[in-house]
This record gives C-alpha cells, structure tokens and sequence, in this order.
C-alpha cells in the first residue's frame, strides 16, 4: 500500500479553476483506476485557498499506473499556473517490509 497526503496552495483567483479541473480528473480516476483505491480531494476549515488530497494506491505500480493516465497527465500539466505551492508526503503501511528495510537502522 502507498499512500500520499498532498496539500496544494491555490492562487486565490484560481480556485473555482482549480476546483473544476479536480472534478474532471476525478472522473477519469474514477472510471480508469482501479488500482486507486481512495483519491479524496479536500478543503482546510479556515484557509479558503487550501486543499488536501488524500490518496492511497493498492501498491507503486498502481501509483505509477495512475501517474500516466492521460487525465491525470492533463491535471499536472494544467495545474500548475493555479497554484503558490505543493507539498507531498509519500506514507506506508508501518508493517511494510519493504518500505520498513529502507529505514535507518531496521531490519525487514
């Protein structure tokens, strides 16, 4: 399992822009994506211009997959005008060996 929390600054002028472009890409994930199994876009309580979306994937290959969808090619490429800043977090199952076998001082 792979999961990303990704929180987007948009331009405040770019919202309603921004927002609609997810809705279209949403769709795309939607019907092409099984291997993306939660794609959950989000608002912030007190910070207009931020979003948050979660996403978890069945694995990396499914990430990948997900990353060369033509929708989500288009979100990427469009995006980016719309927005001050992005900020990833990759996570990982806490029981992963493979993931727990890169860490500093564990052993899988």
């Amino acid at each position: 399992m792979l999961a990303l929390i990704v929180r987007f600054q948009v331009r405040p002028d770019r919202i309603d822009e921004f927002d609609a472009l997810v809705r279209v890409t949403l769709a795309g994930i939607a019907a092409h994506e099984p291997g993306t199994l939660t794609y959950l876009p989000t608002r912030v309580e007190g910070d207009d211009a931020a979003r948050i979306f979660v996403e978890v994937y069945a694995d990396e290959a499914a990430f990948a997959a997900h990353e060369e969808q033509p929708h989500v090619r288009h979100f990427l490429r469009e995006r980016a005008p719309m927005l001050e800043s992005v900020r990833v977090e990759r996570l990982h199952d806490l029981d992963d060996p493979v993931t727990r076998a890169e860490e500093p001082g564990v052993r899988a």
